[in-house]
């Protein structure tokens, strides 16, 4: 029998992440946070902005905390009850291009410097004490906080092995690990990160992953999108992020040519390898661009088979797929590749071990789908919703033994 879940209340937390929270797309810090917000208070810190950017305004994305900084604005605004978002009033100076990894922690221990300050008047603002620190995947900004900024309690969430893509790897596979080793509490929303992690510190706590299951609920009006209205079935479809670091193009492409009477419906942005892609060229692929949150639900309605081609690789295997619990959740029936992350949805997917396997398989899942099966489905991806992963990371809070909690 399950004990009742523990939880964490009037605590000050500090969320630090990759992700603004200005940022359009939908994130997992996001959705923690906004569940911690509903017994303890957060800030919702967003990410520096590099000095060059800052300068050029190169990159739209981060126009809103340009402007914030330009017109001295309010930092800090409230998102909801108990929570605010944080525009840190500084810059930092771009590190990552250096090629020794001592010489790249002098330069972001100064950026941490100035990032850490900021968090403090911040959290001397709103009246914030004892703060626990909860790093979203951020080892670089992240790194030298527990230190300066003494939090009672530094969670490390890990969630994409950023070690595994060229950006990244030269200093992260050097100072993640070092980062993981010294965090109070890690913890992981795939059970290949908890072990990897675990290898480090044994205060590592498989958390599981969430989904907003409201927004992927098949019993809402779901319209068909105006630019799928001409699309004939069958349609295969993927909604995300087009990342060549991830995404087979091989796989799409003999998806295509085999099968020239099934529409391939891709949704998501595109790097710049898939822009520049030959998948273009394919009649039956359709690049449908970057979608707001709340349609994608109306897309995954008129698919009727979802894919999710990814390689097997260094990035994709711990990687929790939460594309796979969107599909589901709509009680489609789904085919992916096999990683270690894959292995708790195998009862309710047709996984591929081999790219040519992907053909077959969505022949046998278009065949082979019924009311029951999308049922068993839709009933599987709700077990994974936001609350219960938070009800895990306050059962790993509480193993730490520093804080009381209440059932």
């Amino acid at each position: 029998m399950q004990h009742p879940t523990p939880v964490l209340r009037n605590k000050d937390i500090v969320v630090v992440g990759l992700q603004p929270w200005y940022f359009p797309m939908g994130c997992n810090a996001k959705d923690i946070a906004l569940l911690l917000a509903e017994h303890n208070r957060v800030i919702y810190v967003n990410i520096p902005v590099k000095r060059k950017i800052f300068l050029t305004n190169s990159d739209p994305k981060f126009t809103p905390h340009i402007d914030a900084l330009k017109k001295k604005q309010e930092l800090i605004r409230p998102i909801g009850p108990n929570i605010w978002e944080f525009y840190p009033d500084c810059v930092i100076d771009s590190a990552n291009w250096l090629p020794f990894t001592g010489l790249f922690q002098v330069v972001n221990y100064f950026n941490s410097l100035r990032y850490a300050r900021e968090i403090k008047k911040a959290c001397k603002q709103l009246g914030f004490r004892d703060i626990i620190i909860f790093n979203d995947n951020d080892p670089y900004n992240g790194f030298y906080l527990k230190e300066l900024l003494k939090p009672s309690l530094y969670i490390y969430y890990l969630r994409d092995f950023l070690q595994g893509f060229d950006y990244w790897k030269r200093h992260t596979s050097v100072i993640e690990p070092q980062l993981i080793r010294k965090s109070d509490l890690v913890v992981a929303n795939s059970t290949y990160f908890a072990e990897y992690s675990s290898t480090m510190n044994p205060r590592s706590w498989y958390i599981g992953q969430g989904c907003n299951l409201e927004a992927f609920d098949p019993s809402k009006a779901h319209p068909l999108p105006q630019d799928m209205q001409s699309i004939s079935r069958p349609i295969i479809g993927y909604i995300g992020a087009l990342d060549s670091s991830r995404l087979d193009h091989d796989i799409l492409r003999s998806i295509a040519t085999e099968n020239p009477d099934w529409n391939i419906v891709l949704v998501g942005p595109e790097d710049e390898k898939f822009l520049q892609s030959d998948l273009h060229n394919l009649p039956n692929i359709h690049f449908k661009g970057r979608k707001p949150f709340d349609q994608l639900a109306s897309y995954v309605k008129a698919f009727d088979v979802c894919i999710n081609p990814q390689f097997n690789n260094t990035i994709t295997r711990g990687n929790y797929p939460l594309k796979i619990d969107e599909y589901l959740a709509m009680g489609k029936p789904v085919v992916a590749t096999r990683t270690v992350a894959m292995k708790i949805f195998e009862d309710h997917t047709y996984l591929a071990d081999q790219p040519g396997e992907y053909t077959g398989l969505i022949k046998k899942a278009l065949a082979a789908n019924s009311q029951e099966k999308a049922n068993a489905r839709i009933s599987f991806a709700q077990s994974h919703s936001w609350e219960n992963s938070v009800d895990e990371l306050y059962r790993a809070i509480e193993s730490t033994g520093k804080f009381t909690t209440e059932s």
